[in-house]
């Protein structure tokens, strides 16, 4: 009973000191992936790509690089100067003339508004401020339900349209604010 005992502890050592072999080496290397980094919008971004050669993950990280900084110039809400905040500090409520990529980008998010019920509202803009979310500054007290009231009165879907007039895209809203 004794050597059986000690020959089971002695078997079941070995299967484990088996599965601490070093694993055996594959015979096709995976190629190194190319790591591809930047900045926008106010942090870092990381992309890794198999399969390329370093002058091609160069080319890659620029075009990259450059599709967001044009995104960032054309939707931030943060730089006063993007498309985006240049019509929305506009009080005009006439059609505002936008580039095809902004037209397309705003039909996408009042279509997807209209799907979700309003769940998705890019309007919402005076009701991100107001607590604090926004580029502006956090408020210093919770916002008053009259405070909220009249937020909610400058956000919605319905105040805002895409318009195509013979190939010109252009924003519209029907509210100043």
């Amino acid at each position: 009973m004794k050597m059986t005992f000690c020959r089971a502890v002695c078997l079941a050592a070995a299967f484990l000191l088996m599965g601490c072999d070093e694993a055996p080496e594959t015979t096709t290397a995976s190629p190194a992936a190319q790591v591809l980094e930047g900045k926008t919008m106010g942090t870092l971004w990381r992309v890794s790509v198999v399969g390329i050669d370093a002058k091609r993950a160069a080319e890659l990280q620029t075009k990259i690089q450059t599709q967001l900084d044009a995104d960032d110039w054309l939707l931030s809400t943060y730089k006063n100067d993007s498309a985006l905040m240049r019509f929305n500090h506009s009080r005009s409520l006439a059609p505002w003339p936008v580039s095809e990529a902004m037209a397309d980008i705003v039909t996408s998010a009042l279509r997807i508004g209209a799907k979700t019920d309003g769940a998705m509202d890019i309007t919402v803009g005076p009701l991100v401020n107001l607590w604090g979310f926004g580029p502006d500054r956090q408020p210093l007290h919770i916002p008053t339900p009259a405070q909220i009231d009249a937020a909610k009165a400058k956000t919605g879907l319905q105040h805002l349209q895409v318009i195509d007039r013979a190939g010109h895209q252009f924003l519209q809203k029907d509210l100043p604010d």
